[in-house]
């Protein structure tokens, strides 16, 4: 091997050695982030903080992460990674309302319980979050509830029936049926279910239809 060639191959390995710190350093800063917002919370998570837990300087987060959103972003990438996520897709094969509601919520609390330390203050913190992070977790719970709501066919715009549904998939239903007043998920799940099922039909289309107007006249 020449001189020349000895020297290219030196500086790659050099090359790939400083960007596996580069990213070594990075994934530290997004695990020290991550562990902090999942026991004190994103609202008490401080710069310096990170990079006491991470083992850098305030300097060296802010040079991986000069932007909020983006070190919100990777934390939230990194967390999601290690969970098994709702599986909205898996709900869709299911035709009959009650089934589908019964398989979605047993899923969605699933996903709680498992996730509880990180979820609890991700949306007790909900308000200091990127927009962009606060808008995801708000079309989540919209995205969960419109597809339990979907099989009810002509009572998808009954007001009360989605309103329901939407309390039904929230992360603070389950906070209160299963880890404040201690039932079983299961027995959650049943709770919900019955209350969907006594909301009464028609009366949100007959309402809507005596508040239409018959004249074209307006």
């Amino acid at each position: 091997m020449s001189e020349q060639e000895r020297s290219t191959k030196g500086r790659r390995y050099e090359m790939r050695k400083r960007a596996d710190q580069v990213d070594g350093t990075r994934q530290r800063i997004v695990e020290a982030a991550s562990h902090l917002h999942a026991t004190v919370g994103p609202a008490r998570t401080t710069i310096a903080g990170i990079a006491e837990q991470a083992g850098v300087t305030r300097l060296t987060v802010y040079r991986h992460f000069p932007e909020e959103a983006d070190l919100y972003s990777a934390c939230s990438a990194h967390w999601q990674a290690n969970q098994q996520l709702p599986d909205p897709k898996a709900w869709s094969k299911v035709s009959d309302p009650n089934g589908r509601l019964r398989l979605g919520l047993s899923d969605i609390y699933r996903f709680y319980r498992d996730g509880a330390d990180m979820l609890l203050r991700i949306y007790r913190d909900k308000d200091v979050l990127p927009d962009g992070l606060r808008r995801t977790l708000q079309d989540r719970d919209g995205y969960f509830r419109d597809v339990l709501l979907e099989p009810f066919s002509d009572r998808r715009d009954d007001q009360t029936l989605r309103a329901i549904i939407g309390h039904a998939v929230s992360f603070w239903t389950w906070h209160s049926l299963c880890r404040q007043n201690g039932l079983s998920e299961d027995r959650a799940v049943e709770a919900m279910v019955t209350l969907v099922a006594a909301v009464p039909e028609g009366q949100h289309a007959a309402t809507h239809r005596r508040a239409t107007p018959t004249s074209t006249g307006l």
